[in-house]
C-alpha cells in the first residue's frame, strides 16, 4: 500500500508530497521547501521514519515546487527527474526568484526525463506518467492505479484549475489534459494537487466550473 504524506511550503503555500510503501522505499515530489526549517521538516520525517529516497521527480518546473530541488538530490544523493519540454522553464527559475525578490533559491540541474507512457518504479509501487501540458509545457502528472490516487500538480485543483497566465501557458490545452488524461480515469480516483487539498475525479467533473 502507498502512502503519502504531504507537506505545505513556502509562501505559494505548495503542496510537497513523499510517497512510499512497506518496503520503505520512497520518493519526494515537487519539493517546494524554501527556508531551512522547511527544509529541516522535510529531511526529519524522511529519516525518523527509515525512509530510502531513490528518486526526486518533478510534475514541472514553476519556482515555487522547485525551490528545494537541489536540497533533495544533495541530502539523499538521487536523481531529478522532469520532463524535457519543460528545461527551458527550469532554467529561468533563478532569475525569476531575483526579479520577484525571493532569496534562498539553489540552481539545479535535472537528470533525467520523463515522457508520456513511462512507468516509475519504487518499491512496490508503479506510477504511470501522462503529459498534461496546459499550465506547463512539459508538465506530467503521476498515476498510481493500485491505490487509484494522482499526484497532479497544478492541473486540477479543488474546484479549480491550474493558472494559464504565464508565459507558454494555455488553457485551452489544459482544459484538454484534464478532460482526456484525468477524466478518463474513474470517479473514485483521488487527486492530490499541486495546491490546496485533495479532491476526487468525479467531484470535480460534478462541480468544478471550468470543467461544465
Amino acid at each position: 500500500m502507498t502512502k503519502i504524506r504531504s507537506f505545505v511550503f513556502s509562501p505559494f503555500s505548495e503542496n510537497t508530497y513523499v510517497l512510499y510503501d512497506e518496503t520503505k522505499e520512497a520518493v519526494v515530489i515537487d519539493p517546494g521547501c524554501l527556508s531551512q526549517a522547511e527544509k529541516l521538516e522535510l529531511k526529519e520525517f524522511i529519516v525518523e521514519n527509515n525512509l530510502k529516497v531513490k528518486a526526486l521527480l518533478l510534475t514541472h518546473a514553476h519556482l515555487d515546487h522547485v525551490f528545494g530541488a537541489a536540497f533533495v538530490k544533495r541530502t539523499f544523493k538521487v536523481d531529478m527527474y522532469l520532463n524535457e519540454l519543460d528545461l527551458p522553464i527550469l532554467a529561468d527559475v533563478e532569475n525569476r526568484c531575483k526579479t520577484w525578490g525571493i532569496p534562498g533559491y539553489e540552481p539545479v540541474e535535472s537528470d533525467k526525463p520523463l515522457k508520456e507512457g513511462d512507468i516509475f518504479t519504487f518499491g512496490n509501487t508503479e506510477l504511470a506518467v501522462v503529459h498534461v501540458p496546459g499550465h506547463a509545457p512539459g508538465h506530467v502528472a503521476f498515476i498510481c492505479h493500485k491505490s487509484q490516487f494522482i499526484i497532479g500538480g497544478d492541473c486540477l485543483f479543488h474546484r479549480s484549475i491550474g493558472r494559464t497566465d504565464f508565459p507558454f501557458c494555455s488553457q485551452e490545452q489544459l482544459l484538454h489534459s484534464i478532460k482526456t488524461k484525468f477524466f478518463t480515469l474513474p470517479d473514485e480516483y483521488t487527486v492530490y494537487a499541486g495546491h490546496m487539498q485533495p479532491t476526487t475525479i468525479g467531484d470535480e467533473k460534478k462541480h468544478n466550473p471550468f470543467l461544465k
